[in-house]
């Protein structure tokens, strides 16, 4: 009979004093660790849906909320993309150990890359739901109105309306500015891990072209791109949480070395 994994939570202080808070469920690796997407939180479907799976299963689990988002320190609108990934650079070094599957929702899974990319010899795969690889300079930008660049270059902050959200979110010009360091297309971007994406054809925040572009980029010779016609940008109903699981069991259970010869 399998024994269900315990859940343990706390506060990692960074080198700033800021706080990012975590949620962990202690088991058997690799350790699944899930990277929210853009004003989202570790509260969210899809990562309630893993840490129950994983609690279930007596399997790790680690979700957290970046700088600025849910339960963690610091305000939003002072939020970069290189500060979010230090973040999950800060989380994967002193919250985890041995090999992992990270699992990117939309700007996490740009985060993922770049986790990836900087501790290739921790991780095993990545799970990619609707990557937003690039997003502040080839979603975002291109989709900004006049007004919003008039509110940037007068205020250096924009606040954007959201269907997701009550009212309005704000977009800074740092954050615009500072996404270019991080671009990682048109590739091609090195990465030993296996590479499992998840894309929604109706998905009006990534296109799918955009996230084939990704798939193309990575030079993972283990790499599936899922292409669900009907599927939005949140990807969270039954059956797409059925995908991203068995997307999840597949790259956890068919390899378990890090860095295995390509």
């Amino acid at each position: 009979m399998m024994t269900q994994a315990s859940d343990t939570e706390g506060r990692l202080v960074r080198e700033d004093g800021q706080t990012i808070a975590w949620k962990r469920v202690d088991g058997s690796g690799p350790t699944l660790v899930w990277l929210g997407g853009f004003h989202s939180d570790m509260s969210g479907t899809k990562a309630q849906f893993l840490a129950d799976w994983a609690r279930a299963n007596g399997r790790a689990c680690l979700r957290f909320d970046y700088f600025g988002h849910g339960q963690s320190s610091g305000a939003f609108v002072d939020g970069t993309i290189g500060r979010w990934r230090a973040d999950v650079l800060a989380v994967i070094d002193q919250l985890t150990q041995g090999p992992l599957v990270l699992v990117g929702s939309s700007m996490g899974g740009w985060l993922a890359v770049l986790a990836a990319l900087a501790r290739a010899e921790r991780i095993q795969a990545l799970v990619l739901v609707a990557p937003a690889a690039d997003f502040t300079e080839a979603l975002m930008k291109p989709g900004l109105p006049p007004e919003a660049f008039a509110a940037l270059a007068r205020d250096g902050v924009w606040r954007r309306p959201s269907p997701y959200e009550d009212g309005a979110y704000p977009i800074s010009q740092q954050l615009l500015e500072e996404g270019a360091n991080w671009c990682v297309l048109p590739g091609p971007i090195a990465m030993a891990a296996r590479v499992r994406i998840l894309q929604g054809g109706d998905d009006p925040d990534v296109p799918w072209r955009h996230a084939l572009a990704l798939a193309e980029a990575l030079d993972s010779r283990d790499l599936v791109f899922s292409l669900i016609r009907d599927g939005d940008h949140r990807l969270s109903r039954d059956v797409d949480l059925a995908r991203l699981l068995s997307a999840v069991e597949e790259v956890c259970s068919e390899r378990s070395e890090v860095g295995a010869e390509r």
